[in-house]
C-alpha cells in the first residue's frame, strides 16, 4: 500500500506516518507539504490513496483536489480543520471521497483507509467487467467507467460513478441507504453518514440532468433510501 500525505504540520505528518505504519508495516508513505508537489506526486508515484489537508502554505487545498480530478481516480480523503459544512459539501462535490475534521482519532483514520482500500480491492476484481448497463439514455461501460447520457460522455467522480452503477444495476428496486453505503464506500465499518449520501445523490442527478425537486431518475423512497427508475 502508498500513501501519498499532502500536508505541512509535521507534528500530524508524524502521528498518521506511525498509524499507517502500524496497520501495513510494508506501505510506503510519501510526503508533500505543498499542494503543487502534491499533486505531481499523483502523477509520478500513483498512490493507493492521498490524504489532503486544506490549508496548505502555497495553495487551497479545494484546488489541488480539484486539479487531482481532472486526471486521476484515486481515492482521496480531506483532512482538515475545516468544519463548515459549506466546505465539506464543496470537498465532496469536487470529488473526495471522504472528510476527516481535525482533530480526529487516527483509529478512524486507518479504518476509512482500510475501507476504501478493500472496495478498491473489490472493483479491481472485475465482477462486471465485460457488462454494459443501459437505461434509456444512459449507458453505463463496466470496462471503461465510462457513463453516456444521449451518446455523450458525462464526467463522474468515483463515488458517483459507484452510486449510479449500483442504482440502475438495480434498476426499479428501492437500495437502502446503509446497503449504498456498504457497497459504494465499504462503510460497514465505519459511519460515512447520511448526509455525504445526500451530498453526493444531490450532485449525481445534477449531472443526470435530474430534476432535485422532482426527480425522474433517481427516486428517494422515504425511510429506506433511493431507487433508479427504469
Amino acid at each position: 500500500m502508498k500513501a501519498l500525505i499532502i500536508e505541512d504540520d509535521p507534528n500530524l505528518i508524524k502521528a498518521v506516518c506511525l498509524a499507517l505504519k502500524a496497520r501495513w508495516p510494508e506501505s510506503k508513505v510519501v510526503v508533500m507539504a505543498e499542494g503543487n508537489k502534491g499533486v505531481e506526486a499523483v502523477e509520478g508515484e500513483l498512490p493507493d490513496v492521498v490524504l489532503l489537508d486544506l490549508g496548505l502554505p502555497d495553495t487551497d487545498g479545494l484546488d489541488v483536489l480539484k486539479e487531482i480530478r481532472l486526471f486521476s481516480n484515486v481515492p482521496i480523503i480531506v483532512i482538515t480543520v475545516r468544519n463548515r459544512e459549506i466546505d465539506k459539501l464543496k470537498g465532496l462535490e469536487l470529488g473526495a471521497d471522504d472528510y476527516l475534521t481535525k482533530p480526529f482519532s487516527y483509529l478512524e483514520l486507518v479504518a476509512r483507509v482500510n475501507a476504501i482500500l478493500r472496495r478498491v480491492s473489490v472493483d479491481n476484481l472485475g465482477t462486471s467487467v465485460g457488462t454494459t448497463l443501459t437505461s434509456g439514455d444512459l449507458t453505463i461501460n463496466s470496462d471503461t467507467q465510462e457513463v453516456l447520457l444521449r451518446g455523450e460522455p458525462i464526467r463522474l467522480t468515483p463515488i458517483q460513478y459507484r452510486l449510479l452503477h449500483c442504482l440502475v444495476n438495480n434498476a426499479g428496486r428501492a437500495i437502502p441507504h446503509s446497503t449504498l453505503m456498504a457497497k459504494v464506500w465499504g462503510a460497514e465499518e465505519v459511519d460515512i453518514g447520511d448526509e455525504s449520501l445526500k451530498v453526493h445523490i444531490h450532485y449525481l442527478r445534477k449531472k443526470l440532468g435530474d430534476s432535485s425537486g422532482n426527480p425522474s431518475r433517481i427516486i428517494t423512497v422515504p425511510g429506506v433510501g433511493y431507487k433508479f427508475n427504469r
